[in-house]
């Protein structure tokens, strides 16, 4: 097991950029995975900084409808002609923050022209519900909400009629790889909640430990109380690497490292890490 940060939200590596977003490139099971694709064509910009050939990616996996994990795509699918896109069937909803009662100027969704939604059609496959590519790799579809989750951020889509209405975030969902020495689980941002998310991938491969779970978790806009609620719960599952990355704020990781101590890694873009007992 091998997973490299292609894109994050912060960086150290020099040659290598930072934007908000996420990317990870893995290599597991003798496949080789793109997690999500940033907000634009840096993901390639970066790969080449350090030497990762995108056109051997097997296939791609897309967290969820959000630009600034769709943004790279097309880059990708222009380099890459062979890998298919596992994407949730949700995640093509226009949806958009709302500020001060209003919606952003900008969608929060997918931001493709047509003319590059047209040239990645035939590579795109749909996914909902629990999907194993190997024996050892599945994308959990849907996240079940977990008891008690409330979301911190919400985004919201006109349906038929023209009315807004909430996304539900069923689109969210998680990468999970089964290693000799556990799970390793892999979510975009968490929308419907990161314990959500970590019961989701346990529930791929069940009895099995928690190895490793890297996510965004979406805490930046979370209050005090909330933030400590999740890292409690977090600290209960006793993972044995966590990496709170992309939109889970510095506020939440730099409580989460007090917590969680060397268990509690930080990652940035350009940052590679390898699997472990």
């Amino acid at each position: 097991m091998k997973f490299s940060f292609l894109v994050e939200n912060k960086t150290a590596a020099p040659g290598v950029m930072a934007e908000h977003g996420l990317s990870i490139y893995i290599e597991a099971g003798g496949e080789r995975i793109l997690f999500d694709a940033g907000a634009s064509r840096l993901v390639m910009d970066n790969a080449r900084a350090m030497g990762i050939d995108l056109t051997s990616a097997s296939f791609a996996v897309i967290s969820h409808g959000h630009y600034d994990h769709t943004g790279g795509l097309p880059a990708f699918c222009e380099v890459n002609q062979n890998a298919p896109v596992y994407i949730h069937r949700n995640a093509f909803r226009d949806s958009f923050g709302f500020e001060h009662g209003k919606p952003e100027r900008e969608t929060s969704g997918i931001r493709w022209s047509s003319a590059e939604r047209r040239m990645m059609e035939k590579r795109i496959v749909f996914t909902d519900g629990p999907v194993k590519l190997t024996e050892r790799i599945g994308i959990t579809g849907t996240v079940p909400y977990a008891e008690g989750f409330s979301p911190t951020e919400k985004f919201y889509y006109r349906d038929a009629e023209g009315q807004w209405v909430e996304d539900d975030m069923s689109h969210e969902q998680c990468l999970v790889i089964k290693e000799p020495e556990g799970l390793y689980i892999f979510s975009g941002c968490s929308h419907r909640g990161v314990i959500s998310a970590l019961h989701a991938g346990q529930a791929m491969f069940p009895g099995e430990r928690m190895a490793a779970l890297v996510a965004g978790m979406h805490l930046y806009g979370a209050s005090l109380a909330e933030r400590s609620c999740v890292i409690e719960q977090l600290a209960s599952e006793k993972p044995g690497v966590l990496m709170p990355v992309h939109c889970t704020g510095m506020k939440a990781i730099c409580e989460m490292k007090a917590k969680l101590g060397d268990c509690c890694v930080i990652a940035s873009a350009g940052d590679v890490f390898y699997g472990r007992s």
